[in-house]
């Protein structure tokens, strides 16, 4: 059974990591106009027993901010340019695609592990 158990861990692990990577591209898509927001990125790290996946920490990208000319915004610099946010919304709305996406695949992974458990389960009753 402990193999069934591990399957389990890895869709779990698994379902985790992309519910935290989901949110966070709402969450920078949601900010792609809020003035120098910075996209945030998560990394995935495989786990040390070998059977599932985990979050790294939570970082910001590195790129520069997108900076556009406006000298009568309050916010603008000495120079008359106001500094955005680095999230380029294409990019966020195919990260929240592929994110939703095996999130999915996690979860048909752990529906068929409960299901082959729940058969074994019968097996061994009769």
């Amino acid at each position: 059974m402990s193999d069934l158990q591990d399957a389990l861990g890895a869709a779990l692990s698994g379902m985790r990591a992309q519910s935290l990577r989901l949110r966070l591209s709402a969450e920078n898509i949601a900010n792609a106009d809020t003035p120098g927001y910075r996209r945030k990125l998560v990394s995935f790290e495989g786990m040390v027993d070998g059977a599932g996946v985990q979050t790294g920490p939570v970082r910001l990208d590195p790129a520069p901010p997108a900076r556009r000319y406006d000298p009568t915004s309050p916010l603008a610099d000495a120079e008359g340019y106001v500094t955005g946010s680095n999230v380029n919304l294409v990019l966020e709305i195919a990260d929240a695609r592929e994110a939703s996406r095996s999130y999915e695949a996690n979860l048909k992974m752990f529906e068929q592990t409960r299901a082959m458990s729940q058969a074994l389960l019968d097996l061994l009753r009769r």
